[in-house]
């Protein structure tokens, strides 16, 4: 059953619910990606980055669609997990024009929303300094399917030969 999905209520569906809960894959597509960090336990947050190494390392395949390179405390970060930097099951593409937001899980489940790959848009942020957001948890295969394909060809680059903004794209996929 597809459910509306508000505010801080994104965090728990996403990072307690869908992604912990994929067998083979996450898809994640994001127009803004920062040092995103999650409640881990009680009294422990941590970034995603970690949650991402752990389930690599437990054979989940990733997938991570950005539109812009995010900034140096990400990178930093980023290099705290050789795990994800060396793994085939880790890949992010670039892509400028991308604004979709969206969380795929395993073909069968979906998030989509306004919320970026952020502590402000889905992170454990204090319910006085988070985004206003609002998104879809999904679960109907006849809007899942049409997301993955999508989600899939820009992946893939298939729009990246004929893209009027490839001169000003710091990674074209082709």
């Amino acid at each position: 059953m597809d459910r509306l999905v508000l505010n801080e209520e994104i965090h728990e569906v996403v990072f307690k619910d869908l992604i912990p809960n994929a067998r083979k894959f996450i898809w994640v597509a994001t127009a803004d990606l920062k040092d995103l960090h999650l409640q881990r336990t009680a009294k422990k947050f941590d970034t995603f980055l970690s949650l991402f190494a752990a389930l690599v390392g437990d054979g989940i395949e990733i997938r991570l669609i950005h539109a812009k390179e995010p900034g140096p405390r990400f990178r930093e970060d980023f290099d705290r997990f050789p795990e994800l930097i060396e793994s085939d099951r880790f890949e992010r593409v670039l892509c400028p024009r991308n604004h979709m937001k969206a969380v795929i899980v395993d073909g069968r489940r979906a998030f989509l929303g306004s919320a970026n790959l952020t502590g402000a848009g889905m992170g454990a942020k204090s319910v006085k300094r988070r985004n206003f957001e609002c998104g879809m948890l999904i679960e109907s295969p006849q809007t899942v399917k049409p997301l993955m394909e999508l989600f899939d060809s820009l992946f893939m680059g298939e729009h990246c030969l004929k893209c009027e903004r490839r001169v000003v794209c710091p990674d074209p996929i082709i």
